[in-house]
């Protein structure tokens, strides 16, 4: 009887270390996976800030060195924009992410050498939008990415953010008709978060159905 219950008593010390271990194993695992995703992430925020900062550069020294903020701007904003949403094309789709960060630095490159930040604004979501549309990219999702991007660097210089919000978003439709019906519904559909009561303005812009039939 002694020796039934000392087995027993084995077998259950037995299976506890098991169990044990296993949620060890678990637990070491999910740390495994949690510090990857951590440094992943970090690996990410500091690419972002690299992108915001070649962009931001390369817009304040190209604008620097013409030494005509006012009319070159808008040269110079559409062919960085252009020029990254061409990168995304060449280095898959998943680097769309980048556009965010690309429209960031330029807003801020514009607002170190005391360009129009809203004029810009406009400019980079039209240069954006189409340039998607040219390279076969999604459209919707390359707009609301630059318009992020303009928004938070516009918060951060300490811009109107209002007006530019207005300019980013008229700028992305008004590209997105050039393209098309279908087009012009997904960019308005996937901005209209960020346009809140701006439902005016977008009345203005959006193409009338009347009109185009007759």
């Amino acid at each position: 009887m002694a020796e039934e219950q000392e087995a027993v008593v084995e077998e259950q010390e037995a299976v506890v270390k098991e169990t044990g271990a296993v949620k060890k194993g678990l637990g070491d695992a999910g740390a495994i996976v949690k510090e990857g995703i951590v440094a992943s992430l970090k690996g990410v925020s500091e690419i972002e800030a690299e992108i915001v900062s070649l962009a931001r550069n390369t817009v304040a020294n190209t604008l620097q060195a013409t030494g005509d903020v006012a009319t070159e701007s808008l040269n110079v904003t559409t062919s960085v924009i252009k020029g990254a949403v061409q990168a995304t094309e060449e280095m898959g789709s998943g680097v769309i992410m980048g556009t965010k960060s690309v429209a960031k630095g330029i807003i801020m490159g514009v607002s170190d050498v005391g360009g129009d930040l809203v004029t810009a604004a406009g400019q980079t979501t039209r240069g954006a939008v189409q340039t998607a549309s040219e390279v076969g990219l999604d459209v919707a999702m390359v707009a609301r990415r630059t318009v992020d991007g303009i928004l938070e660097a516009t918060t951060e210089v300490g811009g109107n953010v209002e007006k530019v919000a207005e300019k980013a978003v008229v700028g992305a439709i008004e590209a997105a008709g050039n393209i098309g019906k279908t087009a012009t519904i997904a960019v308005t559909d996937i901005l209209v978060g960020v346009a809140g009561g701006m439902k005016d303005v977008l009345n203005a812009v959006l193409p009338k159905p009347k009109e185009k039939e007759e």
